[in-house]
C-alpha cells in the first residue's frame, strides 16, 4: 500500500466534521491486471428514501519540487483513477482533496483553471490547520 499523504488525516477530520462516514482507508480500485489505491472512500446519507451520496477521494499536498510537476502527477493520477472506477464503481464520484492556500495560490492560474475545466477536476478544498472543508468544486 501506498504512504498517506501529509494532509490524510486533516482531509479524513474534514470530511468526518462535514457529515461523511468514512468507508475504505485506502479505498482499492481493483481493475483486470491493476490494483491502484486512492486515499479515502466516503459516504453521506441525503435523506431515508434517496439513496446517499459515495466519493473516493485522492489527497495531494503540493510539497514536491514544483506546484506544476506535482499538478501533471495529480492530474494524470486522478484521471486514470477517474476512469477505472467509472468501470469497476460508477456509483462513486472521485475528488482531488488540496490545501485551501494551494488552490489560491495555483489553482486560480488561469492555465491551472484551463486544464481543470477540460479534464472535469472535480475538488475538495480543505483548510488543513483546522481541518474544515472550504469549498467544494464540481
Amino acid at each position: 500500500m501506498p504512504a498517506k499523504d501529509i494532509y490524510h488525516n486533516a482531509v479524513k477530520n474534514a470530511l468526518i466534521k462535514d457529515g461523511w462516514t468514512i468507508t475504505a482507508d485506502p479505498y482499492l480500485i481493483k481493475y483486470e491486471d491493476a490494483g491502484l489505491y486512492a486515499d479515502l472512500a466516503a459516504e453521506k446519507p441525503i435523506a431515508a428514501e434517496r439513496q446517499g451520496q459515495k466519493i473516493v477521494i485522492e489527497i495531494k499536498s503540493f510539497v514536491g519540487r514544483s506546484l506544476m510537476y506535482d499538478f501533471h502527477a495529480a492530474l494524470g493520477q486522478y484521471i486514470v483513477y477517474r476512469n477505472l472506477i467509472q468501470l469497476t464503481a460508477p456509483e462513486y464520484t472521485l475528488y482531488l482533496a488540496i490545501d485551501d492556500v494551494v488552490y489560491k495560490e495555483f489553482f486560480q492560474r488561469k492555465s491551472v483553471q484551463v486544464v481543470t475545466h477540460q479534464n472535469q477536476l472535480l475538488l475538495i478544498v480543505v483548510e488543513m490547520e483546522k481541518e474544515e472543508i472550504r469549498q467544494w468544486i464540481n
